[in-house]
């Protein structure tokens, strides 16, 4: 199973971002994962990482896809290169609301008619489509690019077999063994083709996990509310996301890492908490 490692690009400059991934790649790490929120631009930053780190898969996890349309988010992710994987996802309502002021109603509509445009349009195709809730009409020119794979961060049945019927499959947060073995791969087997699982997981090594779970529980305190992420905690049966959190020594992680690989989870995105390098260490020892 493919370890991949979410570098967190808020607060650093892009020189301290590259050299993050250059020792992530140094320590084993066969993959880097960037998420979209008020800082840098993911897709530029991934396009510059392609041309900078060789030999290094890359992550989109997640695009939000109301502040983009499907014309412009296919030329960017084209322009990124054939290592990209593009995660794709509708945020939730406060933020998209809030921030961007755009209406919220009617997300997996708007989902779906989103990926009828943008599929197309990443595999070179015209597309003349006019749905309810967005236009696309055009054709991107990118000569010898290859179309990513797709992945939704579907956490909702709806979304999940929205992810199964058009995507490559599904990013999940805050979903242990039990709620990817038990729901996520079932569902995904039996409404499509997109199956891929890929995991996110808070990691982190340490000698007090408590500790560990207190700091997610504080840094992520709003997030537990929101209602597809309390969704999946309620099926994953805990009360807080520090419950989620892979927390122990190298042994125990990596225990608890082969529990995902076992109930489906083709990769783990990892993010990590506390000892950073120690973690990224073991991370690159258990990639495959």
């Amino acid at each position: 199973m493919r370890i991949g490692l979410f570098v967190e690009d808020m607060g650093k400059t892009i020189a301290e971002y590259f050299e993050e991934v250059r020792a992530a790649k140094q320590a084993g790490i066969r993959a880097v994962w960037l998420g979209e929120r008020l800082s840098w631009d993911p897709l530029t930053l991934l396009a510059m990482t392609s041309r900078d780190v060789p030999d290094i898969a890359l992550g989109a996890g997640v695009v939000r896809t109301y502040p983009h349309h499907p014309l412009a988010l296919a030329a960017q992710a084209l322009t990124v290169g054939d290592r990209l994987v593009l995660g794709l996802g509708p945020s939730h309502q406060p933020l998209i609301e809030g921030q961007y002021g755009y209406d919220y109603n009617k997300p997996v509509r708007h989902m779906r008619e989103y990926l009828t445009a943008l599929i197309p349009l990443l595999h070179g195709e015209s597309v003349d489509y006019q749905g309810e809730t967005l236009k696309a009409q055009g054709q991107i020119t990118a000569p010898g690019s290859q179309p990513p794979p797709v992945l939704l961060s579907a956490l909702g049945p709806q979304m999940l077999k929205l992810a199964a019927e058009l995507t490559d499959g599904t990013i999940t947060v805050w979903a242990g063994p039990k709620t990817i073995g038990e729901y996520f791969v079932p569902t995904l087997q039996k409404a499509g083709k997109g199956t891929k699982v890929v995991a996110t997981a808070t990691v982190s090594v340490t000698d007090n996990p408590d500790a560990a779970r207190e700091s997610l529980n504080q840094t992520y305190a709003p997030a537990r509310n929101l209602p597809s992420y309390r969704r999946v905690l309620d099926r994953e049966g805990v009360d807080n996301i520090g419950d989620t959190v892979i927390a122990g020594d190298e042994d125990q992680v990596a225990q608890e890492l082969q529990r995902y690989r076992d109930a489906g989870a083709t990769e783990i995105i990892a993010v990590t908490v506390g000892d950073h390098q120690r973690a990224v260490n073991l991370l690159g020892e258990l990639t495959t």
